[in-house]
């Protein structure tokens, strides 16, 4: 390998072009490298970016390319766990875009395969690497808010597009795919612990998804009340209630797009201390670490278990539905 990760994606999708790609080329410890592409147009603007970028016209002949370490998948859900076995079968290093599977026991032959292989495969689940939720799980596990009792969570887009893949079931669509990863996976992130059972389900559907699903489970020591809509305003907090204190992010998930990223800690006195994070970007540090992992060693933060965790949240989330 060269003295940084030289990366591939796999698809020009839109948010590879806004988001992710940016972030790999301004990672440390990495480079953008290289794009596959059926559609050559669509290479240009990441080009405009990323100079004298590679475009392979199918994803098989960027995989078996010796100038590639690494690849980023923004395929469709339906594809991911596909494309995360052959990349690592051709021997690269993956982050792939959430969900990476559509069931948490197709995590299992893709553990394995990591292991076997010694690459890194992850879900680029990027809000861990955010430090306002370092800065959460540190007051947490510092018992700033006493015990915990509830967790309140809430996250809402409004896309009625039919067209878009979310409102495609045979590409695995759906709100809760896309976002309850979310507000599952941060519970899960700042607690440790894992949900005993789901108590309540209530999910709207359209067209073959999810569009709204009211949910309460009940964890060892606290319970989860949250929902997630593609079909209301936009809207996101988390909030984390203990017996001596309050908790909250009020832009948990989109920082710099839905507003400012901040912990505001309340006390059983009412006094109120806010901690700002304005300039932190999430997707930069998910791909630094992610280098840092391959180049290094570092324990990535965000292992295939914990991702396995949070699709076996969601398949209790439909369980209970059924």
């Amino acid at each position: 390998m060269a003295d940084h990760v030289r990366w591939g994606i796999l698809g020009a999708a839109n948010f590879a072009l806004t988001q992710m790609g940016p972030a790999i080329h301004a990672a440390r410890g990495g480079a953008l490298t290289a794009l596959a592409t059926s559609t050559a147009g669509k290479a240009a603007p990441f080009a405009d970016f990323a100079p004298g970028l590679m475009v392979f016209n199918d994803y098989d002949a960027l995989l078996a390319s010796e100038d590639i370490d690494a690849v980023y998948i923004p395929l469709p859900n339906s594809l991911h766990v596909e494309y995360t076995r052959k990349a690592l079968e051709a021997g690269k290093h993956v982050l792939c875009e959430k969900p990476l599977a559509m069931e948490a026991g197709q995590f299992d032959d893709l553990i394995a395969l990591r292991n076997r292989t010694g690459l890194l495969a992850a879900e680029a689940y990027m809000i861990v690497h955010h430090p306002q939720w370092q800065r959460a799980k540190a007051l947490y596990e510092d018992g700033a808010i006493g015990r915990l009792v509830a967790v309140n969570a809430a996250f809402s887009y409004n896309n009625p597009d039919a067209s878009n893949i979310r409102n495609r079931p045979e590409m695995g669509g759906g709100g809760i795919p896309d976002i309850g990863v979310y507000t599952y996976g941060s519970t899960r992130f700042v607690t440790g612990e894992e949900p005993e059972e789901v108590l309540f389900a209530d999910i709207a559907r359209e067209n073959g998804v999810d569009v709204r699903a009211h949910v309460a489970a009940r964890f060892p020591s606290f319970l989860f009340t949250g929902y997630t809509s593609m079909r209301m305003a936009p809207y996101q907090e988390m909030v984390f209630h203990g017996e001596r204190g309050i908790l909250r992010l009020t832009a948990p998930f989109n920082p710099m797009v839905y507003g400012q990223a901040m912990v505001i800690l309340q006390d059983s006195e009412q006094r109120v201390t806010t901690e700002r994070f304005p300039r932190d970007n999430h997707y930069v540090r998910q791909v630094e670490a992610f280098n840092s992992s391959v180049r290094d060693g570092t324990p990535y933060p965000c292992p295939l278990e914990f991702s396995r965790g949070t699709q076996a949240m969601i398949d209790m989330v439909f369980a209970a539905e059924r």
